[in-house]
């Protein structure tokens, strides 16, 4: 399936949040055409833990969330620049920019200009703390919304918190919440206005369970380590090869899980009688059950768990959850043989959804800076005589 199909994106956005949220559109069918740079074009193509595809300005930050994409370039400080940016955009159902408020304004292609161009338009402006609000201007990367989310507070356990989540969190929810607010105004009835994602507030807007216990229960959320703290025993154990993640947050799960590790006599203990006592005494149960957990792999226990209808599961590392079939025979990861540019096979993350099915797949690996020049802006009217002109000039 491929609902978008025919939608075109034009996707103006650097680094991960808005390409993230373009990532989501292409793999879902859009045309998505990536307007960069010139001589630059989007600053993760330079960046990754790959320093010679760093250099080739294909950096596995670029690499990770732009398969399927085409790319142009346009120098947007140029007035023929801007002017090519309008045609494009009365070719388009989208734009996505995740540049700071006010800077797509003063160049002169902001939402009220765009939108005189093509009244349809799906303009989507993505930033650190939204279009208005005082930190409207404030610069804003992963690990400062992060910080300025709560995110930071809750994360680790007392004695590590703050503790930065070991991904672009922020980046990855605002991007998620930038398609999906798209594709909603696709749908809409009369097309066309404006969206302003604040990462912020995507953030926050995930938090409910968390903000909420301050908002109605008037508890501060505080930092809690692999310990669930709605429940127990419920959170991470030691086994005999790694932590084993065991969620007994049910009375029967409880109960099922102490008689398969043989400690019946926890289940008569005054101290773990109720969920409420278990909660209030979860480190001595935690130590009570480590006795018998840790003599034994967390693959094993976890897989006799599940079977009694105790969740379970061991943590893995990335490459672990990679090779697992789980992963691996889904579809969840597309391959790209000798990719142009990169100079090998690359295999790439896709959609974490199946349409009817399948994983939503695109058909070709991410684009060389520019690479789609000829053929977009030909399209547009262009021929070879305009295009060298335009590149002599640094517009393209």
């Amino acid at each position: 399936m491929k609902p978008l199909a025919g939608i075109r994106v034009l996707d103006l956005t650097n680094v991960l949040a808005g390409p993230f949220c373009c990532h989501q559109l292409v793999h879902l069918g859009a045309e998505v055409i990536k307007v960069e740079a010139v001589g630059t074009g989007d600053l993760a193509r330079n960046l990754g833990a790959d320093p010679d595809l760093n250099r080739a300005g294909m950096g596995v930050s670029f690499l990770a969330q732009n398969a399927g994409k085409k790319s142009v370039t346009v120098n947007l400080k140029h007035d023929d620049g801007k002017a090519l940016l309008r045609r494009l955009v009365e070719t388009a159902d989208v734009l996505v920019e995740n540049f700071r408020p006010g800077v797509m304004d003063r160049l002169g292609v902001g939402y009220e200009a765009l939108k005189a161009v093509n009244p349809r338009l799906v303009y989507c402006a993505i930033s650190g703390f939204g279009q208005e609000g005082p930190w409207r201007d404030r610069p804003a990367y992963d690990q400062i919304i992060q910080g300025a989310s709560g995110i930071m507070s809750i994360t680790g356990d007392p004695d590590s918190a703050p503790l930065r989540v070991g991904y672009p969190l922020a980046d990855t929810i605002g991007g998620l919440t930038a398609a999906m607010a798209i594709t909603a105004a696709l749908n809409a009835p009369e097309r066309g206005g404006m969206i302003d994602v604040s990462m912020l507030e995507a953030v926050v807007a995930t938090m409910g369970w968390v903000v909420s216990n301050y908002l109605v229960a008037g508890v501060i959320p505080t930092a809690n380590g692999n310990e669930n703290m709605t429940s127990a025993p419920s959170g991470a154990f030691q086994a005999q090869d790694g932590l084993l993640n065991i969620a007994a947050n049910k009375d029967e799960q409880w109960q099922a899980l102490a008689r398969h590790l043989g400690r019946e006599d926890l289940l008569t203990a005054p101290d773990y009688a109720t969920r409420e006592l278990r909660k209030a005494n979860r480190f001595a149960l935690k130590a009570a059950l480590e006795t018998v957990l840790t003599r034994r792999r967390a693959e094993d226990w976890a897989e006799e768990l599940n079977a009694i209808g105790v969740p379970a599961g061991a943590v893995l590392t990335v490459p672990q959850v990679l090779a697992s079939p789980q992963i691996a025979d889904r579809g969840m990861l597309g391959h790209f043989p000798d990719a142009p540019g990169v100079g090998r096979d690359l295999s790439l993350v896709r959609t974490g959804f199946k349409l009817n099915g399948a994983a939503p797949a695109v058909e070709t690996p991410p684009p060389m800076l520019g690479a789609d020049n000829a053929a977009i802006y030909g399209a547009l009217g262009l021929d070879a005589d305009d295009l060298r002109r335009l590149a002599a000039a640094g517009t393209i």
